[in-house]
Order: structure tokens, then C-alpha cells, then sequence
């Protein structure tokens, strides 16, 4: 059976008209004479989207209940069992309710797809699993309900339903979105015109990719290796020289020009796997790269053209940026060089060859480094002396050998002082060993005369094949020392990668391990102080330089005091103290300071990232408190006004009932704005930390009554059960009263009619514990601490509750006493507040024995 289609309406925010559009594409395939069936729709009150619905065929949805709750979900088996062509399910990102087969929306469409149903389905784009936490950051609201990007990338259609952030406000405002009583609220929070325009780039960044991925597999499926210049991507090619920055400048700078494209570095190793280019310059210029939005690649191949060419067109890349040959002109007369034949080569890509100041001068670096060490260079030396010497004595007492026994003994020779000392001690013997050859066993004898061409012949060859000889072993030598270096150095590099994942605080990680894998006695990261940049003679003083990380003991205070300094960029140095390193331990040393930048990097954007965060709350409590007490404030104080406004009114005569009812009207909501802004000071000094609190002991069965009477008639049904030999709490009666109104009021609100909220209190460990206990539709346990966010409501069903202070007051008063505040479920159904207080006598946190 074909496995049926999908086709995905992508939306940026609520109300861009994804299920208006997703309902005309139904009514089109109707039209058609397509088998079309609604499985589910959400049209959230608004009547053109319900108006689309017209004469498709609805699929009846199946009723759950969970915890005493009528809900209503797709019926999946219905659908199924109907096998329609097509069907209609909205928000694919919906959780289903508890009890069904299963846990999300998308797996039911999942199931429909397998039975070769087709599904027309909608989703925003804060509900992608992959950018959920970025849609958090921005709009300060954490969506739960996701689904992963895989199940929409692999949608064989996806349609963007876009809608500017003017537009969409406006539907807004014309009640096209949201009933009225939550327009306000929604226009001054998430449907704001920065976050409405964050989350259009997002929808749109988001397509371009998956269209990206999907013309990279038509590339594939068609075997189309040539470039399409669909969008521009700059590939700028590092060989780990001292002219990389220069390129990855270059390249941004192109790249910059067009909109959207993309900058990717490429630095083509060696596929022997050993070490070519500067370990630390490549970290330096990956560090950039990422810092100007690239990406940074390294591939393996040993012609550096066609594996540069490949990575470029594996990318589909527009743009080649290669630095000019830093060869010189000598050595460009036997070879082209990586530019020359890259361009010839390139094809649809443009190449840019950028010169820099290294150009035509040659590879200048620390030299070839010798291959063995020096004992054994001086022994070979030693044994070219007199090891050739001896070898002519010990011929000279054999007189019936011939020239050429004479010339493979000499020979094999040679072969022994190259494995010994290496290739320079192996070109002394075989120099050695010619003019002995000749003095002594090539007639005319003790000349350097050579009288057969045959001989001259012999003896050459015997030069040549010494040299190759010498040659070959000593670059055997050479490549097993590097070889076995860069497994060291990957060793070590692994090493210092996993300690510091694994460590909280990577830079003390990395310094750490950077210091007992050298042996050193400290390592100190030092910065130039602000009045010494751009100055060298200041940054060479004492003073001049700031100790920002450092382990081990007496750590270096300024990069003189260290026995090797190791600078990272014009600010930052790394100081080793302890020992000397090697020349060649320098190098895995500068690729560790790189990483200690990055790493000093992450820790100040991480505080910076801790500091701004009380801001960015305040800011958002702020706007949430500007937004909520708008309605809440002006509710009770245009009730009071008219209240006061009609007794003053000298037009109309009321009787004493109209009278006491207007007063007391004005009176309730006079005590509502009284509430309301007591709430507001009481938050206010707790997030100041000026909260006044007297503990005293207080009994339960005395503060409960109180807080009860405080709320009125509609806490009469409310049931208490406090035993008479409670302990007494040690709590601020003023500030206890409030938390049990509040407390209770929310379970009055969520109970059902009929089945009042019950209130008992027991002692524990040193504790007094009192339950409000309700039996309404309880909430979800990873909602528990959303309910005690300022400013919220679960739900947000209405704006005429209250501001949403209640229970995170209540909590914040509670923790100031010394207790806690934390819900459970209600057996059977519902939510129970506990409120925890220390009980008289025992010690509250923060304070002495009460």
C-alpha cells in the first residue's frame, strides 16, 4: 500500500490564517472530486475560519474524560476506518489528552500516512522542536507542545502562510484572532511587533533550509554535480598560514554582500594523517571564522585541488577564496602551485586569488625539524669517520675481490651509517667511501685516476644509489617521528577535549590539564589592562597586564615572570611557569591558548548572560504588570466611580436598597483596588528583598477563621479540619493571613459547584503543614511551577481574576517565613497546596529559634 501524503501549513504566530488556508485547499480537492474529510479542526471562535468548514464531511470527534473533565480528540479509528483520500487534521503539534492511543497529534497523522491516507495538516513555527528554546528567548514564553523537525521536514509539501506583523496586529485588534477580553493583553506581550517580526525570520529561514535540502537531493537523485548559483556560499581555503586571517576577511566581506549567504572555511589536511599545517594557527582562524558567522570544515585528501574543488562543489559553492602562493619564483617554474590549478580546474565557480604580505616569499617556518635525534646524527658521523676507514683496511687484506664486491661492501656500508645517523652522516660515507673506492681499488691504484669507463660507471652508481638510499631511510625516519608526534599531540588534544566537556568551568579545566600534561608549576592567562593597548612600551611593565584565570602555585603576574609566554591575540597571553617547553611542544601549546580564549570567552558571555537576566525579568514583569493591571486596575475603579458618581447625581432620587447596593458596590471595589495594590507592594518589596517579617507563634485553627471571614460568603461551604493539639507555627499573623487567602481563593475558583474546597492540618519533622485541598481539574505536574510565575494564570482563560499574583505572592511571603509552598495531586482528581511553616520553637531558615 503507497504510503499517503503530507502537506504542512507553516505559520509564523497564532492567526496568520494556516487552517483557513489548509481548509481552501481541502474545498479545492472537493471540488475536484477528491475524497475529503475533516478529521479535526480548531477554528477557536473565528467565524470565517468555521465558515470554511461548510459542507466537508466532519469526522464526529471521540469524548474523554480525564479527571472529572469532558475533552474531546480526534477519533483516530473513525478515520481509518472511513480510509478517506484525504484528511484534515489541524495543529500538528497538539497533546493529545491522556487515555488516548497516543501521546501527540503528529503520531496519529503518522498512523494515517501509514494506511495510505493523505493529511493536510497545520503547525507554527514555535512549536519545532529545534528552535523552541530560541522562540523562548524571544518571546519569554516556553511553548510545550513540539513536534520534531524531522516528522515536518519530511512533509512532502510545506507551505509558508505569511502575514506581515501590521497585518497581523490588526486582525488582532478587529477581535479576528482573540475574543476582546484578551486582545490587550496579547498586543502588549507575545504578539508585540519585534517578536511578531523574529518569528517571521524564523519561519522564513526555516523554509529556505528545508527548500535548500530539498534541492540538494534533487542534485543527488540526478546526478547534477555542476553549480547552481541558487544562493551564494563562499568557501574560503585555510592552509593553516600566517595569511589565513587575511582570507577569512576577504571571504566575509564577499560574502557580506549578498544577503543570506553563506561563509564556510576549508583547510584540506594531509591523508597520511599527519601533521602539515599549524595546529594553533588553524584554532586561531576557526575562532574567527565562527565569530563572522562561518562554519568552519577540514577534509583529507592528498591533491589539494580536486579535494579543495570537491568540498566546493559538495556545498554547492558560488565563491573560491585562495590566498596567492607563498612559493617562490623558483619553485613555481616546476609546478603551478594549488591557485593556479585550482582556477583552471574551478569551472562554473568564481575564484578569487587574494594576495597578502607572505605571498612569493617562500614557506618561512621553523625549518624542516631533523628526523633523529642528535646522539644518533653524531654516532653516524662518528661511524662515516671511521667506519669507512676501517672497511677499506679489512679490503686490503682480502686482494682476490673485485671492484664491484668492493663497491656493494661499501655500499652496505653507507646503507648502516643512514639507518645509524640519518641522511647527512650517510652522504659523508658515501662521499667518503667513493674517494676510498677509487684510491685504493680502482686501477690506476693510490690516484684519482680512473682509467675504464666501466669503473667510472660502477663508482657512480654507487654514489647515486648511497644518496637514494640515505635518502629514503631518512625521510622514513622523518615520517615515523611526525607520525608518532601527532598521535601524541591527538592524544593529548582528546584528552584536554574531554576534561574540560566534562568539567563545569571549562578554562580551570583546560589550564588544569594544560598543566600536569607538560609537567608545569602554573599557568595564568593574562590580559592587557585597558590603558596599556596600543602602547609597547607600557605592556612590557609589571602593571600593565591582569591575571583573569590561573592554577597551580606562585602563577606568573605578567608574561617576563614565566618561563614561555605564548600570546592568543593583542589582549590575551598564556604564561607557562615551571620549565622551558620545546619548540615543538610550542606548537600544541598554542592551539591549547586558542581554546583558553574561547573558553575565557564563554565564561563572560555567561556572566554577562547572568547579569543581564534580572533585567531582562524585571523588564518582562515590568510589561506583564503594565499589561495585566491595565484591566484590573481601571475594573474596580470605574465600578467605585460610577457608584460614587450616581449618588452624587443630583438627577435621580434613589431609595435606601438602590443606595446601600451602590455603596456597596463602591465598597467592594475599593477593597479590590485595595487588594490589588497591597499585592502589588507586597511583590514589590519581596523582589527588593524590604519585606518586614515578625515571626510570632501562631495556632492554625485561629488564622484559618480569620482568612475565611476575610474572603467572605464564598468561603462558607469551605470545609476545615484542624486538630485541637496542632503546635502552634511560627509565622507573621498579617502576612500568614494573606497566603491563606490566597491559597484558598485559587481552590475556590478551580472547584466544581457543589464540592467546596477542604482545608486540614497536621505536624511533621518539626513542621506544620496545612493542605487546601480541591477536586477540580487539577494541573499537569510539569505546570506546577508556571502557576507560580507573577503575572500568570494557567490558562489565561480571562482577564477577571486578578493579576495573577496570588500564589506567587503567596509563595514569596511563605519562603520569608521561613516555609514553603508546593502543590500534589488530589487523589481522585484536583490539586492540593501545601503550605509547610516551622513549627514555634524550631529554627526557621535564616533566623534563631522562634
Amino acid at each position: 500500500m503507497p504510503r499517503g501524503e503530507l502537506r504542512i501549513y507553516l505559520g509564523a504566530a497564532p492567526g496568520v490564517g494556516k487552517t483557513y488556508a489548509m481548509l481552501e485547499e481541502a474545498r479545492r480537492r472537493a471540488e475536484r472530486g477528491t475524497d475529503v474529510v475533516v478529521g479535526l479542526v480548531e477554528t477557536h471562535g473565528r467565524p470565517h475560519t468555521a465558515a470554511m468548514v461548510g459542507d466537508l464531511e466532519v469526522v464526529p470527534r471521540r469524548p474523554i474524560t480525564y479527571r472529572g473533565t469532558g475533552f474531546t480528540e480526534m477519533d483516530l479509528d473513525a478515520v481509518l476506518a472511513r480510509r478517506p483520500e484525504i484528511a484534515v487534521v489541524d495543529e500538528l503539534a497538539h497533546t493529545n489528552v491522556p487515555g488516548s492511543r497516543h501521546e501527540k497529534r503528529w503520531q496519529d497523522v503518522q498512523e494515517l500516512l501509514d494506511a495510505g491516507i493523505s493529511v493536510l495538516s497545520t503547525v507554527n513555527i514555535q512549536h519545532l522542536e529545534s528552535i523552541n528554546d530560541v522562540v523562548a528567548q524571544i518571546t519569554g514564553t516556553t511553548q510545550r507542545e513540539t513536534v520534531p523537525d524531522a516528522v515536518v521536514r519530511a512533509a512532502e509539501q510545506v507551505e509558508l502562510v505569511d502575514m506581515t506583523p501590521e497585518a497581523l496586529r490588526r486582525r488582532m485588534a478587529h477581535g479576528n484572532i482573540y475574543r476582546s477580553d484578551k486582545i490587550d493583553a496579547a498586543l502588549g506581550n507575545y504578539f508585540r511587533i519585534g517578536n511578531l517580526t523574529a518569528l517571521r525570520e524564523l519561519a522564513l529561514l526555516w523554509l529556505a533550509d528545508k527548500v535548500d535540502d530539498q534541492l540538494d537531493r534533487y542534485r543527488a537523485q540526478q546526478g547534477i554535480s555542476a553549480t547552481w548559483e541558487a544562493r551564494e556560499r563562499v568557501v574560503v581555503a585555510l592552509t593553516g598560514g600566517p595569511e589565513g586571517e587575511t582570507l577569512i576577511r576577504r571571504a566575509a566581506r564577499i560574502a557580506a554582500r549578498s544577503k543570506g549567504a553563506d561563509l564556510l572555511a576549508v583547510h584540506v589536511a594531509r591523508n597520511d594523517g599527519l601533521a602539515g599545517a599549524d595546529p594553533a594557527q588553524l584554532a586561531r582562524q576557526r575562532i574567527l571564522v565562527e565569530s563572522l558567522g562561518g562554519t568552519y570544515h577540514q577534509v583529507l585528501g592528498g591533491d589539494v585541488p580536486a579535494a579543495l574543488l570537491d568540498f566546493a562543489r559538495g556545498v554547492n559553492a558560488t565563491q573560491l577564496v585562495l590566498g596567492a602562493s607563498r612559493r617562490g619564483r623558483f619553485a613555481q617554474l616546476f609546478s603551478r602551485g594549488v591557485g593556479v590549478t585550482t582556477t583552471a580546474l574551478s569551472g562554473a565557480i568564481d575564484v578569487h586569488l587574494v594576495t597578502h604580505p607572505q605571498a612569493g616569499r617562500g614557506r618561512q617556518g621553523a625549518g624542516m625539524p631533523a628526523a633523529l635525534s642528535r646522539r644518533r646524527r653524531l654516532l653516524g658521523y662518528a661511524l662515516a669517520a671511521f667506519g669507512m676507514p676501517l672497511l677499506t683496511l679489512l679490503l686490503a687484506t682480502l686482494p682476490d675481490l673485485m671492484l664491484t664486491n668492493d663497491i656493494l661492501l661499501f655500499l652496505a656500508g653507507v646503507v648502516g651509517v643512514a639507518l645509524v645517523g640519518g641522511l647527512w652522516p650517510a652522504l659523508v660515507a658515501a662521499l667518503g667511501g667513493s674517494l676510498l673506492l677509487n684510491w685504493f681499488f680502482t686501477p690506476p691504484f693510490h690516484t684519482l685516476t680512473i682509467a675504464e669507463a666501466d669503473n667510472l660507471l660502477a663508482l657512480g652508481v654507487f654514489v647515486g644509489v648511497a644518496v637514494a638510499v640515505s635518502w629514503v631511510v631518512d625521510v622514513a625516519a622523518r615520517r615515523t617521528r611526525e607520525a608518532a608526534r601527532a598521535a601524541a599531540d591527538a592524544q593529548t588534544l582528546a584528552t584536554v577535549a574531554g576534561s574540560v566537556l566534562r568539567g563545569e568551568r571549562p578554562l580551570p579545566a583546560l589550564l588544569d590539564r594544560l598543566r600536569e600534561t607538560f609537567a608545569l608549576r602554573a599557568v595564568s592567562v593574562l590580559e592587557l589592562v585597558a590603558d596599556a593597548e596600543g602602547r609597547p612600551g607600557r605592556a612590557r611593565e609589571e602593571g600593565a597586564w591582569r591575571r583573569v584565570a590561573s592554577v597551580g602555585d606562585a602563577p606568573a603576574g605578567s608574561p617576563s615572570a614565566g618561563e614561555t609566554a605564548v600570546p592568543v591575540d593583542d589582549r590575551l597571553t598564556v604564561v607557562l611557569s615551571g620549565r622551558r617547553l620545546e619548540a615543538a611542544d610550542r606548537r600544541i601549546v598554542e592551539a591549547f591558548a586558542a581554546q583558553a580564549a574561547v573558553a575565557l570567552r564563554q565564561e563572560r558571555l555567561a556572566e554577562e548572560a547572568a547579569t543581564a537576566r534580572p533585567l531582562a525579568e524585571a523588564d518582562r514583569m515590568r510589561t506583564a504588570l503594565l499589561a495585566a493591571v491595565s484591566h484590573d486596575l481601571r475594573t474596580p475603579l470605574a465600578s467605585a466611580k460610577a457608584a460614587v458618581s450616581s449618588l452624587r447625581s443630583p438627577d435621580v432620587e434613589f431609595d435606601p436598597e438602590d443606595r446601600a447596593e451602590l455603596l456597596a458596590t463602591a465598597d467592594e471595589s475599593l477593597d479590590r483596588l485595595g487588594r490589588l495594590v497591597a499585592n502589588l507592594l507586597d511583590m514589590s518589596r519581596l523582589q527588593a528583598g524590604a519585606l518586614g517579617v515578625s515571626r510570632t507563634p501562631i495556632g492554625l485553627e485561629d488564622a484559618v477563621p480569620r482568612a475565611l471571614d476575610e474572603l467572605g460568603p464564598v468561603a462558607a461551604d469551605v470545609r476545615t479540619d484542624i486538630p485541637a493539639d496542632l503546635p502552634a507555627a511560627s509565622a507573621d499573623p498579617g502576612l500568614l493571613e494573606r497566603v491563606l487567602v490566597n491559597i484558598v481563593a485559587n481552590a475556590l475558583r478551580h472547584s466544581p459547584s457543589g464540592q467546596p474546597p477542604t482545608i486540614t492540618a497536621s505536624a511533621h519533622a518539626g513542621q506544620v503543614e496545612l493542605r487546601v485541598i480541591d477536586t477540580g481539574p487539577g494541573i499537569p505536574e510539569d505546570q506546577w511551577e508556571h502557576v507560580f510565575l507573577p503575572f500568570q494564570r494557567l490558562g489565561d482563560r480571562d482577564n477577571q481574576t486578578g493579576v495573577g499574583l496570588g500564589l506567587a505572592l503567596s509563595r514569596g511571603l511563605a519562603e520569608a517565613m521561613g516555609g514553603s509552598i508546593t502543590p500534589e495531586t488530589t487523589p481522585g482528581g484536583g490539586l492540593t497546596m501545601v503550605l509547610r511553616l516551622p513549627a514555634a520553637g524550631q529554627t526557621a531558615p535564616g533566623g534563631p529559634p522562634q
